[in-house]
């Protein structure tokens, strides 16, 4: 058996059922997208078996982007979850043959509450097909799955078509970056387009900062007490004027000058690169990355330093990636 083959074989074979699906795609998508994006309720995503991990997925993408989703086990919805069904839900029904015996029980109350119901089944015939307000056509040949029998296509045609919705609903209602961020806090794209670089940066009594009329050997006991390697240097004003690092430090060991009494303005990098603690964490990461730095300065808006980001702080906050 050459198993590459047949797992190219399979996966042209579930891509094809995809793109015949798509083929009959009508306006009927539009009359779902209008359901869903008009329902004043929740949307209520039901199957059973493994149609019903695809819905439970379904409800889960929707969730994620912006649309108040659950998903409901259609066996435990004649066992009375049928109860958090509401006036104002839209319900979507997921089954390849569109007769299966749990999810037909719970049609007729779903008829009753005069919820709308968007079918997506492979069975134009079938008693969910006949009892949606819409159905899309998700037919997969039979042959298409394992003996005819285990659902591989089917599933894959569903799960498509349901992220489709999906999509195309946070398209209408302009769904963007910063929405998605809202609702993923806690993952990387959320930190990127919400962590901003006064939630990271060393501030306060941590923010390592000394007068340009210092000596190094104070610029060097500020930047080991603070543990950042560095430090700002600021004027009598009390704004920014260069930086030093543990870089510049080595340097200028390597070039022999040894006397830590030595005033650090002879060895700062002046009129260092700098950004304000409002700007977003993520921007932060990009200019640091271009300027090829790894600490940098945060000012306010009269360029008096108020903290210090270095890049491992992007880095721990899970930023970076």
């Amino acid at each position: 058996m050459d198993i590459i083959k047949f797992i190219k074989d399979e996966l042209n074979l579930e891509a094809k059922a995809i793109r015949e699906v798509a083929d009959r795609i009508d306006s009927k998508i539009e009359d779902a997208i209008d359901l869903l994006f008009n329902c004043k309720g929740k949307v209520v995503v039901t199957g059973m078996g493994k149609a019903g991990i695809i819905a439970r997925k379904i409800a889960s993408t929707l969730v994620s982007t912006g649309t108040t989703a659950i998903f409901l086990h259609a066996a435990e919805g004649i066992h009375g979850d049928l109860g958090l069904l509401d006036e104002g839900d839209v319900v979507i029904a997921v089954s390849n043959s569109g007769n299966t015996n749990e999810l037909t029980s719970i049609i007729p109350y779903i008829r009753f509450c005069k919820i709308p119901i968007i079918a997506l089944t492979g069975n134009l015939q079938s008693q969910l097909a006949k009892n949606a307000s819409v159905t899309i056509d998700c037919f997969v040949p039979k042959e298409y799955e394992p003996f005819g029998l285990v659902p591989t296509s089917s599933t894959t045609v569903a799960l498509a078509v349901g992220d489709a919705v999906a999509v195309a609903l946070l398209k209408k209602r302009n769904f963007n970056e910063e929405d998605f961020a809202q609702f993923h806090p806690g993952g990387t794209i959320g930190k990127k387009l919400i962590c901003k670089i006064e939630d990271l940066m060393h501030s306060g009594q941590s923010n390592p900062v000394v007068n340009d009329e210092a000596k190094m050997n104070k610029a060097i006991i500020e930047m080991t007490s603070k543990g950042l390697g560095c430090t700002s240097i600021i004027g009598n004003d009390g704004k920014l004027v260069g930086i030093i690092t543990d870089g510049d430090l080595r340097r200028m060991m390597e070039k022999g000058i040894t006397d830590l009494n030595i005033n650090v303005a002879e060895v700062m990098i002046k009129s260092p690169k700098s950004m304000h603690p409002h700007e977003l964490a993520v921007d932060a990461l990009n200019f640091m990355e271009d300027n090829k730095i790894t600490m940098l300065p945060i000012v306010d808006e009269n360029n008096k330093p108020v903290g210090m980001l270095h890049m491992h702080d992007l880095i721990n906050a899970g930023v970076v990636g």
